[in-house]
């Protein structure tokens, strides 16, 4: 028998507690839905194996670079509404492009008012003290941070259940088609019908959408991050090294892929972990007691084109898909609330409509 929650607001189904979803539960509780959170993990299946590094780095076009930058400025918004958010503004150094496109990243993001620097081996050696080779030339940033995405995702589903909506530990078989809306799920757990879903399930997204014929051209490449035993400070901010991108999380473990995405596994997993965690032991001083405790293999949700899917892609279903779920988490529930409760589209969402692939 199928349930439908007595609502005040719209009923709301939001697909996913990762940190894009708990991110739009939590805006739209707090904008008068009635929301009901299905996931089978309280605080996601990627967001675990996150590197959590809040950007507007390299790479990007001016678009995707200004909506990038407008989410970091939302963070510091939610976290006045959320005290307690852990998250970090501690900055990066980088020296892992090389110098061509260095100068380039400088020239470009610097003139959009990216706030870049040169910093020489001593400016470096000052902030942190304990890497083991200072290279002559870095870039900061110092308005880049960290989140601890879990903690982060997992207090906005509480004060969100606090506000009213409800969290169901349950599988999305599929989606629920009366006429040409799409009116509810089928979960593990039953059936459960709404005004809206919205799918923010991260690699699991796909199969659901092809289930009503929706193709969403995506890929979903494997990120190996290394986590180490708490340990005492030994980084004071994002590292960006060459092969190798480390920063220290609240609790004191230094994680590190070969990028901000992670390390491809390899065929065996265990043995690429071991090296890595390797490179990043010899990177620092004065750390014997540095161990690996775990790693992580995460697949990243990126659509092919590298720009985020954000938007309804039929009536009553709505889709937030992205790799950088991290940095847009915030401002990504602030849109998607406001467009599903009150149908205002924010410009700035126009060049990430699914239809962009039509």
């Amino acid at each position: 028998m199928a349930v439908r929650l007595q609502t005040v607001g719209p009923h709301v189904i939001v697909v996913g507690a990762g940190i894009i979803g708990a991110s739009i539960a939590w805006h739209l509780t707090r904008d008068g839905a009635s929301v009901t959170v299905v996931a089978e993990e309280n605080g996601g299946v990627a967001t675990p194996c996150s590197f959590a590094w809040i950007n507007a780095s390299s790479g990007n076009p001016d678009f995707y670079f200004h909506f990038r930058r407008r989410s970091m400025a939302e963070w510091k918004r939610l976290a006045t509404e959320l005290p307690g958010l852990p998250l970090e503004w501690c900055g990066s150094i980088g020296w892992d492009l090389p110098a061509d496109r260095r100068e380039a990243f400088v020239a470009e993001q610097g003139a959009w008012g990216y706030g870049i620097e040169h910093i020489g081996r001593d400016q470096i050696k000052a902030r942190e003290p304990y890497l083991a080779v200072i290279p002559d030339l870095a870039l900061s940033v110092a308005e880049e941070g960290a989140v601890e995405p879990v903690a982060a995702a997992r207090m906005m589903l509480a004060d969100a259940q606090a506000r009213g909506a409800t969290l169901r530990n349950a599988t999305v078989r599929g989606l629920i088609r009366t006429g040409e809306r799409i009116s509810g799920v089928v979960t593990s757990a039953g059936v459960i019908e709404a005004d809206h879903v919205v799918l923010a399930s991260g690699a699991g997204t796909p199969p659901l959408t092809a289930s009503i014929e929706i193709d969403l051209p995506i890929e979903t490449p494997a990120g190996l991050i290394v986590h180490s035993r708490p340990h005492a400070r030994r980084l004071n901010g994002l590292v960006l090294a060459t092969q190798l991108h480390m920063r220290q999380t609240a609790e004191g473990r230094i994680i590190a892929g070969s990028d901000f995405g992670g390390t491809a596994p390899g065929e065996d997993q265990h043995a690429t972990a071991a090296a890595l965690f390797d490179k990043v032991r010899n990177s620092l001083t004065d750390s014997p007691s540095l161990a690996m405790d775990f790693f992580t293999v995460g697949y990243r949700p990126t659509p092919k084109d590298g720009f985020p899917i954000i938007g309804n892609a039929c009536d009553g279903l709505y889709i937030a898909l992205m790799h950088s779920g991290v940095t847009l988490a915030p401002l990504a529930g602030l849109l998607a609330s406001s467009e599903i409760l009150k149908g205002e589209a924010d410009p700035m969402l126009a060049p990430f409509r699914l239809s962009r692939f039509a």
